[in-house]
């Protein structure tokens, strides 16, 4: 029973991680403008996240978020406003780039500059915590694979550490693969058109969070 939960989460894990979403598009977008430190940073943001969310959920935190609807859309809205303005500042700043006439490689990087690890890790950091959903993960998930008669709290711990495992894998892999992708991508008509479409996807995720 023991190695059957074990295999069961594990397997539950890599397909939730891997399966595309938020947090590989931040990655892949801090990676790609900001450079392989500042991918880093942002994967370091959300496993912390993470980690908050399931010891969160062991302790049994998490399930107010799960128990009442008025905590539940409190997070929910606070993320879509959070990953509305992180798309809506990025498409200004794309678009104010643009019109200023900043269309070379030396214009780009200096803009990018701005992006300091520091805001990468937290943008990972902020965007995780303020999505209900992770921790609904885990209070839904972790229950059905640990087994009876053990100690939960224990278990429990075991497999957010599996899964924060998992993450620090698979991000820094996204990661690695940007890095080598930037060389293809440093041309400033294909960057400007990059920023704008990481920035729409966000956008887009943020009214999809607060609408659902």
């Amino acid at each position: 029973m023991t190695s059957a939960a074990l295999s069961g989460f594990v397997l539950v894990a890599i397909l939730g991680v891997i399966t595309p979403g938020l947090d590989t598009m931040l990655v892949l977008r801090q990676a790609l403008l900001g450079g392989r430190w500042n991918g880093l940073a942002s994967a370091v943001g959300i496993t912390l996240g993470c980690l908050v969310w399931g010891s969160a959920s062991v302790v049994g935190l998490t399930a107010l978020i799960t128990a009442s609807e008025v905590a539940y859309n409190v997070v929910r809205i606070a993320g879509a406003v959070y990953l509305i303005w992180l798309g809506g500042s990025a498409l200004w700043k794309s678009l104010l780039r643009n019109r200023a006439g900043n269309g070379s490689e030396q214009d780009w990087s200096a803009g990018n500059d701005a992006i300091t690890r520091r805001s990468a890790l937290r943008s990972g950091l902020v965007t995780n915590l303020l999505n209900p959903k992770v921790g609904v993960f885990y209070m839904s998930l972790l229950p059905q694979f640990i087994p009876m008669n053990s100690n939960s709290a224990l278990w429990g711990g075991l497999l957010v550490a599996i899964h924060l495992s998992i993450y620090l894998i698979w991000l820094p892999s996204l990661v690695w693969v940007a890095d080598h992708a930037r060389s293809v991508l440093i041309r400033p008509k294909v960057r400007r058109w990059m920023d704008r479409a990481t920035a729409g996807v966000l956008l887009g995720l943020g009214l999809k969070m607060a609408i659902e």
